[in-house]
């Protein structure tokens, strides 16, 4: 979490013309240029937004609060480190099918990364000393799953197979609008069966499709843990199209590191989209979107420039779009309802940390999950994530030195109005907790701290604008899968939605879906 502050200075009331304000007196201000489209913030699936309307001909602007783009794929440097903000376990880099979504964002701006192959998606030290690694080789996987539970074999090669059924739907289309009804009815001709099936699993959990073939309860638990590293929530909440992407795609294309650190992913596309012709601001914080007979017709800068185009498009949280850059008054009804359905996930405590390469043992995986207790699995510091990026690309770190970047949930209210002493002493007692409970599979590891560095919700309330410095939107109670989650389009005219908050959910190949499907929609009615 880089220390660079803003630069941007909030408007004199004076000078900022509220959403309120007659059309025609907002309109007297415009003297510059009006845009095909906006992008309100740089994370990825803003950034894929942008770079596909670009590639298209659009006349796109991107504005970014921060020093760099990315968001939560973003880094920072320290001491020779070159730390990622979020984790490093990337799914969308493949070369085959259509579910390779970074790969084809990239490509369509003529841009490439290498990428570094994990053999191992995850090692999972759990209760019951269930210790056990997800390989991407998929009968390796499975194999030493059912060593674990040998009753259950049947079941696990089931539930498993059905991921795989999932998956194979998504990835026999082209993954665009399901909003634009010429792009259904065309993958619908070329593709019938693959669309019926997502159909049918559109409505559908994980938790609920697990317990038709499995009844163990360690097992279910583990099925749970399996979706919350990546959902943030158990099964039973978790929908099954995601399921099927993630559980399959990691034996299917695999977790590709991208050389240089996640930042890169960001750097990249930013270069395609200014090499075609779009354009970034940085030091562009947004504070509120015009509004003109109640249709979006551009945006407000804390310095008081206004800025305009056909369509807006916000990568923010619908949370800080509808409450803060939107008159919370003026909140459309539709989504009053969603944020019944939906709430903020919690945050996360981050600590990354600079180590002596003899800290890890020999054979020691790039990712890692730690839970002792599985009563605690979704409490605040229960989960431990863990990302060791320089198992793979040795050059972010001093030679001999490896980056451990290790997160756990937790939430803005425990960090809420502390003295400066008190919030700095928080901090310390959380991360020594942590390095303690790490030590159980890094036994040197207090021994080897060459550097630290904490964050909190706040941290990441502050750098990323995120409302409480939520990772997204989880289920307020249990759902029919994704049937729930909306779409790019919102209800006031020409704003759009883009990332976490929309279909299909959290996840960097997640938003980068989001990213694709509302450049789609927004070039259809632009008439691109």
């Amino acid at each position: 979490m880089s220390a660079v502050p803003s630069s941007s200075q909030s408007a004199m009331p004076s000078d900022r013309p509220s959403q309120s304000q007659p059309a025609a007196t907002i309109r007297a201000n415009q003297d510059s240029e009006e845009f095909d489209a906006i992008i309100i913030g740089s994370g990825i699936g803003g950034l894929v937004t942008a770079t596909q309307l670009a590639a298209k001909g659009a006349n796109v602007l991107v504005l970014e609060r921060y020093v760099i783009p990315g968001g939560s794929a973003g880094y920072f440097e320290r001491q020779g480190y070159r730390f990622d903000v979020g984790a490093s376990m990337i799914f969308g880099f493949g070369t085959q099918g259509t579910t390779n979504l970074l790969t084809r964002a990239l490509d369509a701006v003529n841009m490439s990364l290498e990428t570094l192959p994990d053999p191992v998606q995850i090692h999972y030290h759990l209760p019951d000393q269930l210790e056990l690694k997800v390989h991407r080789d998929y009968e390796k996987f499975l194999q030493e799953l059912i060593a674990h539970f040998p009753h259950e074999a049947q079941g696990i090669r089931q539930f498993y197979d059905e991921c795989w059924k999932v998956f194979n739907c998504l990835n026999a289309i082209e993954l665009l609008s399901l909003e634009e009804p010429r792009y259904l009815m065309r993958v619908f001709f070329q593709n019938p069966l693959a669309c019926l099936g997502l159909v049918k699993y559109l409505p559908q959990n994980v938790g609920d499709l697990a317990r038709r073939y499995i009844s163990d309860p360690a097992l279910l638990k583990f099925i749970d843990i399996e979706c919350y590293c990546w959902s943030v929530v158990p099964a039973t909440l978790t929908p099954m199209i995601n399921a099927g992407m993630v559980f399959s795609d990691r034996h299917y294309g695999g977790i590709n590191y991208p050389k240089g650190g996640v930042g890169q992913i960001a750097q990249k596309l930013v270069e395609g989209l200014e090499k075609a012709e779009g354009q970034i601001r940085y030091r562009a914080r947004v504070t509120e979107v015009l509004l003109e007979q109640g249709k979006a017709i551009g945006v407000k800068l804390a310095t008081g420039e206004a800025l305009y185009a056909k369509r807006i498009i916000s990568n923010a949280t619908r949370w800080d779009t509808f409450e803060k850059l939107i008159d919370k008054e003026q909140m459309p009804r539709s989504e009053q309802k969603w944020q019944q359905r939906y709430q903020k996930s919690p945050s996360f405590f981050s600590l990354h940390l600079g180590v002596k390469a003899e800290v890890l043992p020999p054979g020691t995986e790039c990712h890692h999950i730690v839970l002792e207790d599985w009563n605690r699995m979704e409490d605040s510091c229960g989960t431990i994530f863990v990302s060791i990026p320089t198992l793979l690309d040795p050059d972010l770190a001093p030679a001999g030195h490896h980056i451990i970047h290790t997160f756990t949930p937790s939430w803005m209210e425990e960090w809420q109005g502390l003295a400066p002493k008190d919030y700095e002493a928080k901090k310390e007692v959380t991360a020594a907790q942590i390095v303690d409970r790490l030590e159980a599979i890094f036994p040197r590891l207090s021994a080897g701290l060459d550097y630290q560095e904490a964050g909190t919700p706040r941290t990441h309330r502050r750098f990323l604008g995120r409302d409480d410095g939520t990772y997204g939107p989880i289920p307020s109670r249990k759902l029919m899968g994704l049937l729930g989650m909306p779409f790019n389009r919102t209800s006031i005219p020409g704003l759009y939605c883009v990332g976490d908050s929309t279909f299909p959910g959290q996840g960097l190949n997640a938003v980068a879906f989001s990213g694709f499907a509302c450049a789609h929609r927004v070039a259809v009615d632009l008439g691109l």
